[in-house]
């Protein structure tokens, strides 16, 4: 993580060093030749970091030189964000601290920050150079790490009675090799995929021996791949296993040549164990080599990463679970109780359960902690495992974490700090996808990947570590294409804790009154998760802990200690960067808030006593994601809020309270996210937030909601949202409740808010206008909607003609008090003027072609079907609270 962090501080660095911003911010001098030396140190460090960073594990003064590295990083990191921020003030609109050129105090204020700047980062250089100067202690190598763990050779040899559980996994790897199909395409390659100790390899050797396999091929091939993946190696060792005889050639044509005539007209299994590679072209030239094979012939790979069984071109692929939990536990008591008298395996086999239990199904962990036990003979030292965090144990950092590791290490600097990150997430808790993107990037991850949005990259990262195996237990959206939510192995928790063990902690509220554990960080905690019970009282040490970045308080019940620590904790934590106060029982935020300057994610949801928000809030000016969700007793927000122009994530949702939005929201051009429009009665005047400014909103995308719409008292404001240029919208709800009554204007509106031509779900509430559809109701301007809720348009007498909606799944319709009938208009299948007869046979229209759900409530007036008939097949109709039909 220290190479991330050093390379995200020279990226500041840099940007702050040749930056002018309107010719009135600029650096003196002095400060410009200080940091272009902290520049030429940083990149000194860096390129011993990557050694350094794999020497730690084994080395602990190379773990205490890297903790110095990264506490001063941290600071530089303070320091440059201090400085930016001051430099964003100059953008906000209307801000006081945008002195009237060319005022005397804006001078001296100009004056006062250079100066500290300069002081400060002269005092920062001075401790990186003497960080740098201590770097030639260790004779660190350049570029490269030495001191990787070291990948296991691997075998096909295996003592079959000393494996548990697999017979399923086993059974449909064996049924996949021994099916023969004649007519068979290309060379079929199967995959086992699963995270690092999972038991890929002894998977595949269990299928590898198994006697019906050695039966049916004529030729079986082990190659341990590992990492770099060496065409030559790979090559030499399958001739080698094709001809007996060590291959004299080395060059990896001719090695290819010999393999093709080895094979041509033979039925073999290679396995290929241990495969790491995603560069393709490795795999090319050996994949075209075996071509020429007899149909039956198979290739099998063990990999952690699902992208690597992609790349190779896997024609099956098998996703290796965990363990059952008997399965775990007999194969850690054969290792743990081995050879104890039946007495004393009596008297521990309790607890031993227990601790297996702890090993969540990784054959690894069973294997490790029962080797640890073996030799330990008393209850006390098995009871004292058991109370112990795996990632505490000495054996457990040797014998477990070293697979684990090398997966850890073949990320991305970037990466690596992504999933440390993870450690802050409570042991088996659901991790959102979202929330956990929004922390990366409030903690400053993806600064300086500027080709690419922050949320963006954000998504590819939560991807490629999933594809790693690092995630698991996915949870997708509704149409099963993306992953809204997931979890972490508990053992690959705890080597996330064991990564970041200086710099996270979680206090649970029986260990909340021992600050010793924080004395414990020295000063380098960065990153703390508390949870507080009912009424338990807030930790005062906590306020001395000045350094932290992260600050999430999990508050179970009512909590009112929260409220009274907030004024003094935002006086003191002013380093933070992401903070989450949900369900705190907050009834008012203190004005102190302004303090936290560098705060970019604030987190306030289902405080439902909260009644304001103070105006100094809008002074955040970092602030990217501010989460009001369900905060109903919240009747405003502040009417400086377009001050934060970097914000992004506004997240409204079910704040039944709000009335009305200021006008400064128009300013928010950053919004990516916005849960809930509220257009006001216009009793404001232009103080209020208007349908129009959404157009300048441009970036908007996922859900959005506007209520309020009959509050609207002018057509022209429903053309300016321009909402069907808003490409990134998936979803919209259009409710028209009101304050007041403008129904004959309601249709005109409603005319003019077209959904963008991709909108996949869509709801129109509380509709007060005349039986008018809008003519954007059609299978051409909503070809992609697969979801349609209508409800409470009163007044239409008829349905609309959704039956040619082409891609609709799901139709909702309630509380239509007007309509009595419905007939062939609701199917969509039109005559044309003079047609006597249905559509000619060559191109039938099909009404509802994809509906899979139909749902009437509350059609308390409908009683009649005319010549209407859904189709039935596989259509659920569910009809609620209607006349009788």
């Amino acid at each position: 993580m220290a190479d991330a962090l050093v390379s995200a501080v020279l990226q500041q660095l840099t940007a702050v060093v040749y930056r002018d911003i309107e010719k009135e911010v600029t650096l003196v001098v002095d400060v410009r030749k200080e940091a272009q030396k902290l520049k030429t140190t940083l990149q000194t460090l860096q390129a011993v970091l990557m050694d350094a960073e794999k020497r730690q594990v084994k080395e602990a003064a190379v773990k205490l030189w890297l903790e110095k590295l990264k506490a001063t990083s941290y600071d530089m990191d303070d320091l440059i964000d201090d400085w930016n921020t001051f430099v964003l003030k100059f953008q906000v609109p209307n801000n006081k601290v945008c002195f009237c050129m060319p005022s005397p105090c804006f001078f001296f204020c100009k004056i006062v920050l250079h100066h500290d700047f300069a002081v400060n980062i002269r005092d920062l250089n001075k401790r990186f150079q003497a960080i740098a100067i201590e770097k030639d202690m260790f004779s660190f190598e350049l570029n490269r790490g030495s001191g990787e763990p070291e990948r296991p050779v691997t075998t096909s040899f295996i003592d079959v009675s000393e494996i548990y559980g697999r017979d399923q996994e086993k059974n449909a790897i064996i049924r996949t090799l021994l099916f023969e199909n004649s007519q068979q395409q290309g060379l079929p390659i199967i995959s086992v995929v699963g995270m690092g100790g999972i038991g890929k390899t002894t998977l595949a050797q269990l299928a590898y021996n198994d006697q019906e396999v050695k039966a049916f091929f004529e030729k079986r091939i082990w190659v341990c791949v590992s990492d770099p993946f060496d065409e030559i190696r790979v090559a030499k060792a399958i001739l080698e296993a094709l001809t007996g005889e060590a291959p004299s050639v080395a060059e990896l044509e001719s090695l290819l040549q010999k393999i093709h005539l080895s094979i041509e007209r033979k039925k073999f299994l290679l396995v290929l164990d241990d495969v790491w590679t995603e560069d393709p072209t490795k795999w090319e030239s050996l994949k075209h080599s075996l071509k020429c094979v007899t149909p039956g012939s198979k290739v099998l790979i063990t990999t952690r990463k699902e992208n690597v069984a992609k790349i190779m071109g896997s024609t099956m692929l098998f996703p290796l679970g965990q363990l059952y939990e008997e399965e775990c536990w007999s194969l850690f008591s054969q290792v743990a109780l081995f050879g104890r008298p039946g007495g004393d395996r009596k008297g521990l086999e309790e607890i031993g359960k227990k601790i297996a239990k702890k090993c969540k199904g990784l054959p690894l962990a069973a294997k490790v902690l029962g080797g640890l036990l073996r030799f330990k003979k008393s209850k006390e030292q098995w009871q004292s495992v058991l109370d112990s965090e795996l990632w505490e144990l000495e054996e457990v950092e040797k014998g477990l974490f070293p697979p684990l590791l090398l997966s850890y290490y073949d990320l991305p600097s970037t990466l690596r700090q992504c999933f440390a990150y993870c450690a802050l997430f409570i042991k088996d808790s659901v991790i959102e996808k979202d929330k956990l993107i929004k922390l990366w990037m409030a903690q400053g991850f993806f600064r300086g990947m500027l080709h690419k949005e922050m949320e963006l990259i954000g998504e590819e990262c939560f991807d490629d570590l999933a594809m790693r195996s690092f995630f698991q237990d996915f949870q997708k959206d509704e149409n099963n294409n993306s992953v809204m939510k997931c979890k972490m192995h508990d053992i690959v928790h705890d080597f996330a804790q064991f990564l970041t063990k200086n710099e996270c902690l979680m206090l649970a509220m029986e260990v909340v009154k021992e600050p010793s554990r924080i004395d414990s960080y020295n000063g380098n905690l960065r990153h703390l998760v508390m949870v507080l019970e009912k009424e338990s009282p807030f930790p005062s040490y906590i306020y001395n802990v000045e350094k932290l970045r992260s600050l999430l308080i999990k508050s179970y019940n009512k909590n009112s200690s929260i409220s009274r620590a907030l004024p003094k904790l935002f006086d003191q934590l002013k380093c933070l960067r992401s903070l989450d106060l949900s369900w705190g029982s907050i009834k008012e935020l203190p004005k102190e808030i302004v303090k936290l300057i560098n705060l970019r994610y604030l987190k306030l949801s289902n405080n439902h006593d909260l009644l304001e928000l103070p105006e100094t809030l809008c002074d955040l000016y970092n602030l990217q994601t501010l989460d009001l969700t369900r905060c109903g007793r919240l009747q405003k927000l502040p009417s400086g809020i377009g001050k934060l122009l970097n914000l992004r994530h506004l997240d409204n949702w079910e704040m039944f309270g709000l009335r009305s939005m200021p006008k400064g929201m128009r300013r928010l051009t950053c919004l990516r996210s916005l849960k809930e429009v509220v257009v006001s009665d216009g009793c404001n005047g232009n103080k209020t937030f208007t349908l129009g400014d959404l157009a300048n909103l441009s970036y908007l995308r996922g859900y959005l909601k506007i209520r309020g719409l009959g509050n609207a008292g002018d057509v022209t404001e429903g053309r300016k949202a321009k909402l069907h240029n808003k490409k990134d919208l998936f979803g919209l709800t259009l409710n028209f409740d009101s304050s007041t009554a403008r129904m004959c204007l309601e249709d005109m509106i409603l005319e003019a808010l077209q959904p963008p031509g991709n909108v996949e779900r869509l709801e129109i509430r509380c509709f007060n206008g005349p039986i008018l559809f809008p003519s954007w109701l059609n299978s051409s301007a909503l070809a992609q909607l697969r979801h349609l809720t209508l409800g409470n348009c009163r007044n239409w007498t008829l349905l609309p003609p959704l039956g040619e909606l082409p891609s609709l799944e799901s139709l909702q319709i309630s509380n239509m008090n007007g309509v009595k009938k419905v007939g062939e208009e609701f199917l969509g299948l039109r005559k044309e003027e003079g047609q006597t007869s249905t559509p000619s046979s060559s191109s039938p229209m099909i009404a509802f072609p994809n509906l899979k759900s139909l749902r009437f409530s509350n059609m308390v007036k409908w009683k009649h079907w005319i010549n209407c008939e859904i189709p039935s097949t596989g259509v659920v109709l569910k009809l609620a609270n209607h006349a009788a039909v």
